[in-house]
C-alpha cells in the first residue's frame, strides 16, 4: 500500500510539471551554445577548451558564440532550456553593482552552474622601485603621498578594484593611471611610466621570472603552487586582501534544476580531465569546478564586497 501511495503521489507531482519532465528526459536534443563576451578573451579561450569534452559527454554539438558586451543581456533573455549557456568573468556580476542601470541582474536573471576557474592578481612593481616587499611599498607610498602611480584598465575591472582596495586597506594615497587594458598597462609598467600594478598573475609571471618586473605578493588568500615562493598580500601586511579573476558558467534563470545539475557534473568533469586541467595550470590558472550553490554564494559575497569598496572608494561606472 505504501509503494502504491508513493507512486500515486509521484505521478501527481510529475503531472504538475510535464514540460520540465519532458525537457529533462530528452535533454539535450539539439546544439548547445556557449555565449562569451569577446573573441580571444579569457572566456572565449576557456569555452573552446571545454566545448569538445562537453560535446562528447552530452552527445550534441557544443558551439562557442562571441557576442561582445551584450553577452550577458542576450543570455538573460534566452529561453531557460539548457541550450544557451554563458562563460563570463566577474564583471558579469560586479558591473551591475557599480552601474545600477545595467540591463541584467546577476541574481534574478541567471542560474549559476559552476565557478570554473580562478586566476589571482599579482602585485608587481618596476625594478627601479626601491620596495622589496609589500610593507616597504606601503611605507614608500605613505612617505610620498600622491606620487606613486598604478596602472589599471577599465574602471571596475579586477586590476582597478585591486588598486582601490589597496588604497583603502593600506591607507595610502596613490594615483590610478588608465590604460586600454592589462596588456598596455603591463607595457607601461615595464617602461617605467608607472610604479606598480595588480595584473593577473598568469599574464605577469613570465615578466617576473625574466627580471623585467618584481613580484611582491600574490593576491589570493592562500599561497599558490602555480607561483612558487610568492607570499600572499594577506600574510605580508594586509590581512584578508584578496583579488582574483574568476570565470563562471551560468544559464538563464529558471533553467530546470536537473539540467543545471547535469551540466555542472559534465563541465566539472571536463575541467578536471587531464589535458584541460594541465593546460590551464600550465597557463597559471587554477581549476575550481564547484557546485551551483557554492558558485551562487561566491557571486553574492563578491557583490557585497565590491558594494562596500565602491562606497568607501567612491567608485562609479557611467
Amino acid at each position: 500500500m505504501r509503494i502504491r501511495n508513493y507512486l500515486a503521489g509521484m505521478a501527481a507531482t510529475l503531472a504538475l510539471f510535464p514540460g520540465a519532465v519532458a525537457a529533462q528526459e530528452t535533454y539535450p536534443s539539439k546544439v548547445v551554445r556557449i555565449i562569451t563576451p569577446a573573441s580571444g578573451g579569457g572566456s572565449d579561450v576557456l569555452s573552446r577548451l571545454i566545448a569538445p569534452g562537453l560535446s562528447a559527454s552530452l552527445g550534441q554539438q557544443v558551439i562557442v558564440d562571441n557576442r561582445g558586451a551584450i553577452a550577458s543581456e542576450i543570455v538573460a533573455k534566452s529561453p531557460p532550456d539548457g541550450y544557451t549557456l554563458m562563460i563570463n568573468g566577474s564583471p558579469m556580476w560586479l558591473l551591475p553593482v557599480l552601474r545600477p542601470t545595467s540591463n541584467w541582474d546577476p541574481i534574478r536573471d541567471f542560474a549559476p552552474i559552476t565557478l570554473a576557474i580562478s586566476s589571482p592578481s599579482l602585485l608587481v612593481v618596476h625594478p627601479s622601485v626601491p620596495a622589496k616587499n609589500l610593507k616597504e611599498l606601503i611605507a614608500l607610498a605613505k612617505a610620498h603621498p600622491g606620487k606613486l602611480n598604478y596602472a589599471a584598465g577599465t574602471i571596475g575591472a579586477t586590476p582597478h578594484l585591486a588598486g582601490e582596495l589597496f588604497k583603502v586597506m593600506a591607507g595610502v594615497n596613490v594615483v590610478r593611471v588608465p590604460y586600454k587594458g592589462s596588456g598596455p598597462g603591463l607595457i607601461g609598467l615595464m617602461t617605467g611610466e608607472v610604479e606598480f600594478m595588480f595584473p593577473g598573475a598568469a599574464s605577469a609571471w613570465g615578466y617576473v621570472k625574466q627580471g623585467k618586473l618584481r613580484g611582491l605578493a600574490i593576491c589570493s588568500l592562500q599561497r599558490s603552487h602555480l607561483f612558487p615562493g610568492m607570499p600572499t598580500m594577506s600574510e605580508t601586511g594586509l590581512p584578508g586582501f584578496e583579488s582574483v579573476s574568476p570565470q563562471g558558467i551560468v544559464a538563464p534563470a529558471k533553467t530546470p534544476p536537473a539540467i543545471v545539475q547535469r551540466l555542472n557534473q559534465e563541465i566539472v568533469r571536463v575541467l578536471n580531465s587531464g589535458e584541460v586541467k594541465t593546460r590551464l595550470e600550465n597557463a597559471g590558472i587554477e581549476v575550481v569546478g564547484n557546485s551551483p550553490e557554492q558558485f551562487a554564494a561566491v557571486i553574492r559575497t563578491d557583490m557585497e564586497r565590491v558594494r562596500k569598496l565602491a562606497r568607501e572608494a567612491n567608485i562609479k561606472v557611467d
